[in-house]
């Protein structure tokens, strides 16, 4: 039994390896790609729209207030990096409903990726909200005291991203493929229901504390020059 995508290579030369994550992340990436194109060039703003058009348009709002509600009062500047996240996994994780698909996020190495990613996107939104002397000032908040453990902090949710992704969407096929043996016709339907519905869940979880470490990120210099603001007038 495979565990993971990355068992199956289809070439290897030295550390250059190409397995099915990256085949199959590269297809995915492809038809995002493709399909965000065909949606979005003959968008309209007349009273009566593309069904597609709609769905996207739903989708962005919804983003869109999802992100205000966690505290990030432009959330414009970060739907476009939530949002690529939100899609790719949920659309990855949608997939399964294809037989003999294996989700790239189903790989270690891709919920890392994706997990580095966010790790660096919070120090980019931070310093371009509010500079480097303020981001670097989260750091030693409440006192100097926290420096190392909010140090610690940034690297620990980074490895907790990317194993809670994993571990979710690799024991889901896990399962999947267990009951594919013992049952090959009742089970396994439930099951990728139930795993199709994982999947969106933790697509919407990552992109939720994405969402939050950006906020945070962003915000706490800014709750900091408030409260010595209200102080100074009391």
């Amino acid at each position: 039994m495979k565990l993971s995508p990355d068992q199956t290579i289809f070439w290897q030369h030295g550390f250059i390896t190409i397995n099915l994550t990256i085949v199959t992340t590269w297809a995915l990436m492809l038809v995002l790609a493709i399909g965000a194109r065909l949606i979005t060039r003959r968008l309209k703003t007349d009273i009566q729209i593309s069904r597609w058009q709609c769905i996207l348009e739903m989708l962005v709002t919804t983003m869109n207030q999802e992100i205000k509600d966690v505290g990030l009062g432009n959330p414009e500047q970060y739907v476009g990096f939530i949002g690529t996240l939100f899609l790719f996994i949920a659309f990855s994780n949608a997939c399964i409903v294809f037989p003999f698909y294996q989700a790239p996020t189903g790989s270690l190495s891709t919920t890392a990726a994706l997990a580095l990613s966010v790790f660096l996107a919070v120090p980019f939104f931070g310093i371009q909200k509010t500079g480097i002397k303020g981001y670097l000032k989260t750091y030693v908040q409440p006192n100097f005291i926290m420096l190392p453990f909010n140090i610690i902090s940034e690297f620990s949710r980074t490895l907790a991203l990317a194993v809670r992704l994993f571990g979710n969407i690799m024991s889901g096929g896990m399962i999947i493929a267990i009951l594919l043996s013992i049952s090959p016709f009742i089970f396994p339907i439930v099951m990728k229901a139930l795993g199709l519905l994982t999947g969106m869940v933790q697509a919407y979880i990552f992109g939720i504390l994405a969402t939050v470490y950006i906020a945070a990120a962003v915000r706490k210099p800014e709750q900091k020059i408030e409260n010595s603001q209200k102080n100074s007038q009391k």
